[in-house]
C-alpha cells in the first residue's frame, strides 16, 4: 500500500511540474493571453482605419467636394475664377554683421 501511495505522489508532482514549470504549461497560456490582446488592439486599430478609408472612398466616389479638396491639397490645383495668391513670410534681419554683434564677438 505504501507503494501505490508513493506512486501516486510522485504522478501528482510529475503532472504539477508540467503544468506550473514546463514550458507548455501555466506560463506559455498566459504569454498567449497577452499576444491575442496585443493582436486584438492591433485589429480594432486597423478596423478603424479601414472604415476611415472606406468613407473616404465614399466621399470619393458619389461627392465631388472631397474630390475638389483632394486636388486642392495634394496636387495644388484652383478652381476656375479663382486666383492664386501665394503668401511668402518676411525673412528675418541679417544680424550677423551689425555692430553690436561684433562688439559682443571680440
Amino acid at each position: 500500500m505504501k507503494w501505490l501511495a508513493a506512486a501516486l505522489a510522485v504522478a501528482v508532482i510529475l503532472l504539477q511540474y508540467r503544468v506550473w514549470i514546463s514550458a507548455d504549461g501555466v506560463r506559455e497560456v498566459e504569454r498567449l493571453k497577452r499576444a491575442v490582446a496585443t493582436q486584438r488592439a492591433d485589429n480594432e486599430q486597423l478596423a478603424e482605419r479601414n472604415r476611415q478609408l472606406a468613407a473616404e472612398v465614399r466621399d470619393l466616389k458619389t461627392g465631388m467636394d472631397a474630390l475638389e479638396e483632394r486636388a486642392r491639397s495634394d496636387l495644388g490645383m484652383i478652381a476656375r475664377n479663382e486666383t492664386f495668391y501665394q503668401v511668402v513670410p518676411a525673412r528675418p534681419a541679417d544680424t550677423s554683421h551689425s555692430p553690436a554683434r561684433t562688439a559682443a564677438v571680440r
